[in-house]
């Protein structure tokens, strides 16, 4: 019988595929656009809104102190981007299970594998926490100065609500991403960044809570969302995929945890190669001032990386969609179209900001030594923003179609074994100091590029719709099995 449904979907994505064919070229683009932008748009909405609850959350740690905003960036950029890397890493093969699943039309897979990686993410979650603990000793063992590691060791207990919120946040934005209804957490996501500017403002200025009012407004600001998207995925929007809490949860979950495993080795070597350069940066002379500079000049990069972001979920949901459904041709023309978009974009803020260089500086900080070191970083900066509009979406790629074990190894081989290394000997045996510590960051990332372009351009995609396939089969959950075990647990 399930050979026969597979026969069918087959047959039906084929005849599908044949008339798509038939249309024009710039049919097709078009078409391809709008399935791109509902789930792209959103995405970068609400990546917009979420990476500027930090950014926010600096600026007006900014204004109360260097020494603040050095500690608070140590521990965003070093334990909380650590502990981001793992949990979005893992919780990144739940995009490539869902996507596939729902363009094979599994629906019922969809909620079992939410709730499964709602466990594994949890139990990662416990596992981190003690970082944050002892955040400040680990720092001193690191090389960082006495008066930073003890204010940071402060920041980072405010951190800790934070990551158990990205359990749900990167579970529920994956899975409802798969099925293109991600519009609510764009809304969501909204509305708590415009409540973080009010209460930062009210806690932190108005009754001088300071410190303690930004964080105390950055962790509603990450919750918020999460209570919303909750309630739309099991308030009965999602009925097709979602059929209630299930003890097959807990069943199978080795699959689960080994593809998490593979994604978030994929995603953290990524993710901490910035915090690598923040590392390297603390052991220069004026360490503060070149964090600070630095950090500034990551934060703007992200604002640009939030844009590529979207277009990696967009990469993601399309490349798992159309391998679900069947179709290689399709998958492989998404994955054109996808590239050039965000590559179009990525041109045109590079433009942009080399003319605007060294001025945006002021949104951060009041330091004329800083915004100096920050214009130095700028061409840098600019040459960063052109690579990270394709590199994310190439990750993406990975990520819908599950190469996360292959990728992992690009990864540490351009990052680690390329790029730390030649940032290291220009910055400190060289003497270009930070703008040493970048030019390796970009070579690095450079390679990884050109590497996954070529991944890209000579895999086989009709061998991916099998695998696919094969995958999906393996891990079906009858929707009668899985029936029976809502009503036993209910």
């Amino acid at each position: 019988m399930e050979k026969n449904l597979n026969e069918r979907l087959l047959g039906s994505s084929r005849a599908e595929e044949k008339e798509e064919e038939e249309d024009t070229v710039g049919k097709q683009i078009w078409r391809e656009n709008k399935k791109m932008w509902v789930i792209a748009g959103p995405a970068i909405f609400k990546g917009f809104s979420t990476f500027g609850v930090t950014v926010i959350a600096q600026a007006f740690i900014g204004h109360i102190g260097a020494t603040e905003l050095a500690a608070f960036s140590l521990v965003n950029t070093l334990l909380l981007r650590f502990a981001n890397g793992i949990l979005l890493g893992m919780a990144s093969a739940l995009e490539t299970l869902c996507g596939q699943a729902f363009g094979a039309k599994k629906y019922n897979m969809l909620g079992i594998y939410l709730q499964r990686s709602w466990i594994v993410l949890f139990i990662c979650s416990l596992l981190l926490t003690p970082l944050f603990i002892f955040t400040s000793p680990i720092l001193r063992l690191l090389g960082q100065a006495e008066h930073i590691a003890a204010i940071a060791g402060n920041f980072s207990l405010w951190f800790i609500p934070i990551i158990f919120s990205y359990i749900f946040s990167f579970t529920l934005q994956m899975y409802l991403q798969a099925q293109s209804k991600n519009n609510v957490i764009a809304y969501f996501s909204a509305l708590s960044l415009l409540l973080h500017v009010f209460l930062s403002w009210l806690l932190a200025i108005k009754f001088k809570l300071r410190v303690a009012g930004v964080m105390c407004s950055m962790i509603l600001a990450y919750w918020i969302p999460v209570f919303g998207q909750l309630g739309y995925a099991l308030g009965g929007w999602c009925s097709d995929t979602w059929k209630g809490f299930s003890m097959v949860a807990f069943k199978d979950l080795g699959p689960v945890v080994k593809l998490s495993l593979s994604s978030g080795v994929m995603l953290c070597l990524e993710l901490w190669y910035n915090t690598v350069l923040i590392l390297l940066t603390g052991h220069m002379k004026n360490a503060e001032i070149a964090i600070d500079a630095l950090s500034i000049c990551l934060s703007i990069s992200g604002w640009e990386m939030m844009i590529s972001f979207g277009f990696l979920a967009a990469a993601s949901v399309r490349v798992s969609n159309e391998l679900g459904r069947g179709s290689a041709r399709a998958a492989k023309f998404s994955v054109k179209v996808i590239v050039a978009t965000s590559f179009s974009i990525g041109f045109l803020l590079f433009v942009a900001f080399l003319f605007f260089r060294g001025t945006v500086s002021y949104m951060f900080t009041e330091s004329t030594a800083v915004s100096k070191a920050v214009a130095q970083l700028s061409p840098l900066l600019a040459f960063s923003i052109l690579l990270n509009s394709v590199q994310p979406v190439l990750s993406g790629v990975a990520v819908g179609a599950g190469w996360q074990s292959v990728v992992a190894y690009v990864n540490l081989t351009s990052y680690y074994v390329i790029g730390v290394p030649i940032g290291a000997v220009l910055g400190y045996i060289i003497g270009l100091q930070v703008m040493g510590v970048w030019i390796g960051m970009l070579i690095g990332t450079g390679v990884q590029t050109f590497v996954l372009m070529c991944i890209t351009w000579r895999t086989d995609w009709d061998k991916q719709v099998e695998m696919a396939r094969s995958h999906i089969n393996k891990w079906l959950v009858p929707e009668s099995e899985e029936t029976n075990s809502c009503s036993a647990s209910a």
